[in-house]
């Protein structure tokens, strides 16, 4: 039977890098036991003094795009210069099928190896909201340790973008034109949430293809932003490693360059958080405070029209 780990364990732990405490520490915070949770926040409010000096970036893109080569191949850039990266996904499980796309570490054989990395599976059987919670919290344990970049992997489908543009520096998308993301297929909002394009798959005979959706992108976005950080559209081939060195030094000079526009970013996005945080909080006691036959007694006037939704919702909220 495994230790049962106090604060003091889990901070001395931190103190001396052991990788153990880190994934023992996360799963502390993925836990729903009460008590867990409590110990867990005790933990994130004693060590949060020491995050925020990591490089958060959010990687998306659709099935196929390549996000698990070029997550391996730019991550082995990164550790190849001495630099430590932890990958987290954002992987909710399916509701259809109950399995998760992300978070496996053989789809990153290197990189799963490497002393200087970090490679963190999507907590199973979670819906979007409970992952971005458990996932913000275990990105703050990953600063506390002492990474330099913390990648943020998420599948790229229904709202999985929007959440994890919400708790990183900087979010990239990877496209992969004539793979259903040419110019007219990707949503505006997608576009306008971006803050660097990277075109994949620049290799062989597809070079002409991916330079002329390149431009068509860069012209997309200089029309969806007028100021501030226009995202640099760049094209790349993980397999060659032709366009990593670029992307590289974009983002340096985006962590140099643009402070004040990180600063406000991560103030909002903890604003965003709290108030996440309590709504969910409101749905849950109220949940619980509410009987099952009640809910589905109003839920049954409203299909048959006996109730509108607002009156139902006031109806029920005016009980509690």
């Amino acid at each position: 039977m495994r230790k049962i780990l106090t604060l003091e364990d889990y901070l001395e732990g931190f103190k001396k890098l052991d990788r153990t405490i880190l994934s023992r520490a996360i799963t502390l915070v993925e836990s729903q036991n009460q008590e867990h949770q409590v110990l867990a926040q005790e933990l994130l409010q004693t060590l949060l003094p020491k995050t925020g000096t990591s490089k958060r970036i959010g990687i998306s893109g659709t099935p196929g795009v390549g996000k698990s080569t070029f997550i391996e191949s730019f991550g082995k850039m990164l550790t190849s210069q001495n630099k430590t990266l932890a990958v987290l996904a954002v992987d909710p499980t399916s509701q259809v099928s109950g399995g998760s796309i992300l978070g496996d570490k053989t789809r990153m054989n290197e990189l799963a190896i490497d002393p200087l990395a970090y490679i963190r599976p999507s907590p199973s059987g979670e819906t979007l909201g409970g992952v971005a919670r458990r996932t913000r919290e275990s990105m703050l344990l990953c600063e506390a340790f002492g990474f330099d970049y913390i990648l943020v992997e998420t599948v790229g489908v229904g709202q999985s973008e929007t959440t994890v543009a919400q708790m990183v520096d900087l979010f990239v998308m990877l496209l992969q034109p004539g793979a259903g993301d040419d110019l007219q297929g990707i949503k505006r909002g997608i576009l306008e949430m971006v803050d660097m394009v990277v075109v994949t798959k620049d290799d062989g005979e597809n070079h002409q293809i991916i330079q002329k959706a390149k431009h068509d992108y860069e012209r997309a976005l200089h029309i969806l932003r007028h100021e501030g950080w226009i995202p640099p559209v760049v094209s790349c081939s993980a397999l060659t490693k032709s366009g990593l060195p670029e992307i590289q030094t974009i983002i340096e000079s985006y962590f140099i360059n643009q402070k004040s526009l990180i600063k406000n970013k991560r103030d909002q996005q903890g604003l965003n958080w709290m108030w996440q945080l309590i709504h969910d909080g409101l749905k849950e006691k109220f949940l619980s405070q509410v009987s099952s036959a009640e809910l589905k007694k109003t839920e049954a006037l409203v299909l048959s029209q006996n109730l509108t939704a607002p009156q139902a919702a006031k109806k029920l909220l005016n009980n509690y």
